[in-house]
């Protein structure tokens, strides 16, 4: 299945070459996802593993995901007044959100992600989308999210808290370089920090990465995939290779 909404840095174009580097389903008994986003590979995984854990540091997005597990019909008519429009986007943006329901603020965050330019969650984007239909999809999504641990902490603790011989972490960090981009402060020694803990744990890792030199040398000696994707930032009608690195660190 699909996700239910876009985010940053998501993984819609390279899913199906992330999850070919998934060790078999019978190798690990609990799923991580460390840096969940859009969480485009947690929903497009045909088998479940008995544990399964979505994580993202933004306080919003994880709102967002309890609500939309534990209470999808509510949060489905907080947004019958929803409509593709740049006085509402706005509206929203600069809404406090001081004494609103946790529902109430999940609508508001649906709607600054669903109305967005590229998702960058500042700027409207001026294009056609059918809100009823990501609306309606709600419920699908919940029932997904039904047996899916829901984490709000930084990357180092949950590891440490999740981390068994028999779990698989998949991790999609802000890439190198580009961590201005995305909503959530990243800085260049967390990519370090972050490669010191993978270094300790005891189960299985998959991680996506750019590709630059830095993060080659940062991870030498782990296993290291070359792929490409389409790169959806240039202009319409016109192809360009963008290339990316999963690293493991089993075979």
């Amino acid at each position: 299945m699909n996700s239910f909404i876009s985010w940053i840095g998501g993984k819609k174009l390279l899913r199906k070459k992330i999850l070919e580097q998934f060790p078999e389903q019978e190798s690990f008994n609990r799923y991580i996802e460390v840096f969940g986003g859009a969480g485009w590979v947690l929903f497009s995984r045909d088998k479940h593993a008995p544990m399964e854990v979505f994580n993202d540091v933004n306080g919003e997005l994880i709102n967002l995901y309890r609500v939309v597990k534990y209470h999808p019909e509510a949060l489905q008519n907080e947004l019958e007044w929803l409509l593709m429009s740049r006085e509402q986007f706005f509206d929203e943006l600069n809404r406090n959100t001081r004494g609103m329901t946790d529902i109430q603020r999940a609508a508001r965050f649906f709607c600054i992600i669903k109305e967005s330019f590229g998702t960058n969650l500042h700027t409207f984007g001026v294009c056609s989308k059918d809100i009823r239909k990501a609306v309606d999809y709600l419920k699908e999504v919940s029932d997904r999210l039904n047996r899916v641990v829901i984490e709000n902490q930084d990357f180092e603790q949950l590891i440490k808290t999740y981390d068994r011989p028999d779990a698989l972490f998949y991790l999609d960090p802000p890439y190198y370089e580009a961590e201005k981009y995305y909503p959530d402060r990243f800085n260049p020694e967390d990519h370090e920090r972050l490669r010191k803990c993978l270094g300790n744990i005891k189960g299985k890792f998959v991680l996506s990465y750019n590709d630059c030199q830095q993060i080659r040398d940062l991870y030498e000696g782990y296993t290291i995939i070359e792929v490409d994707r389409i790169d959806n930032l240039v202009i319409k009608n016109v192809s360009r290779k963008y290339k990316e690195l999963i690293i493991k660190n089993f075979e």
